[in-house]
């Protein structure tokens, strides 16, 4: 028992401590941004917060985000927290804050520009404060991105490394993981991610572990459709080569002519983590992915940057040759639906297949989606529908799989609520704990302690004394996504509380204005 008085009473919630264990009736004391009491006893509170009805967990950790740049922009992160979401885990798929140098700098410049951020700088260090500044809702971690240390070294140069650059590459590293990077993360379909090796990545990993100790290599594979076994073999090679833990973000069979591979790629997975490989994998619950549209271009595309892209795009003869290795039946093309562009004039397009765009533009689906990239500057968002439902919950049922969005941090107003993105950005939590088949103990695991665990997050994804009062109370019979492909800025239902870091940020369904959220260098 505390003693005094404490801060902060939940009263009469049934409570999911994050472990998978079966739920108990308790109370929740928390004091200092902290729990402090658990139990069922008489206990003096300042003030009590009757939650009799709900249910009572840890606040859910999205560990794979991308809210590097939107939560500078509108730090409420309102699509999030109204989820239930207490902590994201950005810096994936090869893409962080930091470091931004060069050719990498130059091409987050739009980024930037779009949201209207001030703020340049070129290292996690320099990031991080302004982070700070703005008091965002949600606690913050993040990954070193691959893509951002090769390409503020090499540029977008389909080549490897020099000696040298590999020394240079290393120190950025190194750099950023005493700033505060928890792991390494990789996108090898995106540039220049895609022009590294699997030994510089071993490599790279490698010297992480060394200079971080815990280490985790999280990586957005190069190949989730047709080359999926083969990338799934590289990927936890680098992890055996490396000695370090492996993550498969966002694990998938897309296209249907793949779904058969899922029994295979968990096979994979089984037969590292027997031979000693810590490996873990996440997925988000919907059948659909969202990338940049231009991901549908070969890899020669991209080479030399953005303004090398957009002049082939332009140039008859390479665009007669970007056409011939695009695929060139409409059944594709409608599963290609157009999320976002940056300006107002291609405003019309968004929403709409690359199939009903050709047939408004009287072209043929690869002459149009060329156009599109070339008329917006290769600026344009993308949903792709091509997923299986049986396969999505196969995974997300795996011991090891871990529920996460794969997206920014939006809000329904302000200027992140721009274009129609994926509906995981507002649904992804309510949407898993209602379809989840394993049972709430089991959801609840899979997007608190588990995650917490893997990516290590001290004191943080378990209701227990001395962690941290990171905490959502739901009521499960009403427990909703509503956010839609056609109307992803729904914000779900159930959502009672939720407290970040012992504050009560949402209160009765309704955000509070509070920003409690915290930056976890290093995890912590």
């Amino acid at each position: 028992m505390p003693a005094g008085k404490i801060e902060l009473l939940l009263k009469g919630g049934t409570v999911f401590d994050g472990t998978g264990a079966p739920p108990r009736r308790a109370d929740v004391g928390i004091s200092g941004g902290s729990i402090v009491y658990l139990g069922d006893g008489p206990v003096r509170a300042e003030r009590t917060v009757d939650l009799s009805g709900l249910s009572v967990c840890p606040g859910f950790i999205d560990c794979h985000g991308h809210s590097e740049f939107s939560l500078l922009a509108d730090p409420r992160a309102l699509g999030k927290l109204l989820q239930g979401v207490t902590t994201e885990i950005s810096g994936n798929c090869g893409l962080s804050a930091g470091p931004l140098r060069g050719a990498v700098r130059k091409r987050r410049e739009e980024d930037l520009k779009e949201f209207d951020i001030p703020e340049r700088w070129e290292t996690l260090e320099e990031y991080l404060p302004i982070l700070e500044s703005r008091e965002p809702a949600l606690n913050f971690a993040t990954l070193a991105g691959h893509g951002s240390i090769r390409g503020s070294v090499i540029g977008y140069s389909d080549r490897e490394p020099t000696a040298r650059e590999m020394e240079e590459m290393k120190l950025l590293l190194g750099e950023t993981l005493k700033a505060g990077a928890i792991g390494l993360s990789s996108g090898l379909i995106y540039p220049p991610g895609m022009y590294s090796g699997s030994g510089e990545l071993v490599e790279l990993a490698r010297h992480g572990r060394s200079v971080a100790g815990e280490f985790i290599y999280a990586s957005h594979m190069r190949s989730e459709s047709d080359g999926l076994l083969e990338a799934i073999e590289e990927t936890l090679g680098v992890g055996e080569g490396a000695g370090v833990a492996v993550h498969v973000s966002h694990i998938k069979t897309a296209g249907r002519q793949n779904w058969h591979k899922a029994d295979a790629a968990i096979a994979f997975m089984e037969e590292a983590i027997a031979r000693g490989l810590r490996a873990t994998c996440d997925r988000y619950p919907y059948t659909a992915s969202s990338t940049d549209l231009d991901a549908v271009l070969p890899r020669w595309a991209f080479e030399g940057g953005a303004e090398e892209e957009m002049r082939r795009l332009r140039d008859p003869a390479e665009r007669e040759r970007l056409k011939a290795e695009l695929p060139g039946d409409d059944e594709t093309w409608e599963g290609v639906v157009v999320s976002s562009v940056p300006g107002e004039r291609g405003k019309w397009l968004e929403g709409l297949s690359i199939r009903e765009i050709s047939l408004r533009m009287g072209k043929e689906c690869r002459e149009a989606v060329l156009d599109v990239l070339a008329g917006e500057g290769i600026r344009v968002g993308a949903i792709f529908h091509g997923m299986g439902e049986e396969n999505l919950w196969k995974f997300l049922s795996l011991p090891y799989a871990m529920v996460a969005s794969d997206s920014s941090a939006r809000s329904p107003d302000g200027p992140t609520a721009t274009g129609k993105p994926h509906p995981r950005g507002f649904g992804t939590f309510p949407r898993f704990l209602k379809n989840f088949p394993g049972g709430l103990s089991g959801a609840i695991h899979k997007a608190t302690l588990l995650p917490a665990s893997t990516f290590g997050l001290k004191g943080r994804g378990m209701i227990s004394e001395g962690y941290r009062a990171d905490i959502v109370a739901f009521d499960p019979a009403r427990l909703a996504d509503r956010a839609t492909y056609g109307e992803p800025f729904l914000l779900p239902e159930g959502i009672v509380h939720v407290l970040v870091n012992g504050a009560l940020a949402v209160s009765d369904g309704e955000p509070t204005g509070l920003r409690p959220g915290r930056v976890l260098r290093g995890g912590e």
